[in-house]
């Protein structure tokens, strides 16, 4: 049972004044000898105020984000609202060289109300392939997505991903879907990776659906003239081609956010988007490395450049905590 001062006071003026010894008389009101000498030396020491029951003070955790880093990555979520908690700590952890957890963005963007609900889940598949690729330019996926130019119409867009890394090897706006728009879009890619020029034992081989443009027999002999294989994927099959098939939702969430009346309008932003897509976009599953860090193999040092991040961050969090409490003991005794 918890006592007010008062109530304290009371019970100790009792036992003064009880003609029953110290013992018999606490007995009786049901209180330890011990307390109640805690209460009198208390009570002696400081009087009344001293008879309060202090607050228990939350224990100090020796790796608490410090005040000025949670403003500054309160700073960056406004800045950057497009970014999820796991892509504003990565963001963080690289332009700051200061390591913050995916975690504890989450619950500081969440005590600040800026955690906006999840997104729709528009297509489900199984977390990894049966066979995954193992290196760059082993699996190209390929596939058309439609965007519209006011007074013009729809137009086409081709693109030719890189399964092992998800960066973007080539990309074409094309007025049709037709066998001649993919091959000119391999054309650049093989240009880009300098696959047309250097003899290898094994081209990247050819992921795409079962679209008139990929089953045609113009499409066939380029990729045989180039030495190529093509794999189609089973239809309504999310897994065989999810990576540009969610490259498509993620470039469109931005690009159709405008309108667009020119066909170098689009161009332009959809060139905007794919160099943010290589060089600024974390993907979880590639470890929450870009595109363009696993492409052109970067990816080890960067992680690598992290850890030490990370290790330094916690050993000068730890430091600072035994700095605050040894000053905080000096300035009690």
């Amino acid at each position: 049972m918890r006592y007010s001062a008062a109530e304290k006071l009371e019970i100790i003026r009792l036992v003064e004044q009880s003609g029953l010894s110290v013992r018999r008389t606490l007995a009786q009101l049901g209180i330890p000898k011990s307390t109640f000498y805690g209460w009198l030396q208390r009570y002696d020491s400081g009087g009344l105020d001293a008879l309060e029951d202090n607050k228990p003070a939350p224990p100090s955790v020796w790796n608490k984000l410090p005040d000025d880093r949670q403003a500054a990555i309160v700073d960056l979520a406004l800045d950057k609202p497009e970014l999820s908690p796991r892509e504003l700590a990565v963001t963080y952890t690289d332009e700051k060289s200061y390591f913050v957890s995916e975690s504890t963005v989450y619950r500081l963007l969440k005590a600040h109300d800026l955690i906006t609900s999840p997104a729709y889940i528009l297509m489900q598949a199984a977390e990894k392939f049966q066979h995954p690729t193992t290196r760059v330019n082993e699996l190209w996926q390929t596939d058309f997505t439609y965007l519209k130019i006011i007074g013009w119409g729809w137009y086409y867009l081709s693109t030719i991903l890189d399964d092992f890394s998800r960066f973007i090897v080539a990309w074409r706006l094309c007025t049709t879907m037709g066998a001649t728009d993919v091959s000119d879009t391999l054309d650049d890619a093989l240009s880009f990776t300098g696959l047309d020029q250097i003899k290898v034992k094994h081209k990247p081989r050819l992921l795409s659906d079962n679209g008139p443009s990929y089953i045609a027999g113009d499409l066939k002999d380029y990729l045989e003239s180039q030495n190529m294989a093509h794999t189609q994927g089973r239809p309504y099959h999310p897994m065989t081609q999810g990576k540009i098939e969610r490259w498509h939702r993620s470039m469109k969430n931005q690009i159709l956010l405008e309108n667009y009346y020119l066909p170098g309008e689009l161009e332009g932003r959809i060139c905007q988007f794919v160099d943010y897509y290589y060089h600024e976009r974390y993907h979880e599953s590639l470890d929450n490395l870009t595109p363009a860090d696993v492409f052109y193999g970067r990816g080890h040092s960067t992680l690598d450049k992290r850890e030490q991040i990370k290790l330094n961050t916690l050993a000068m969090r730890k430091q600072m905590h035994y700095d605050n409490r040894s000053t905080n003991l000096n300035l009690m005794s």
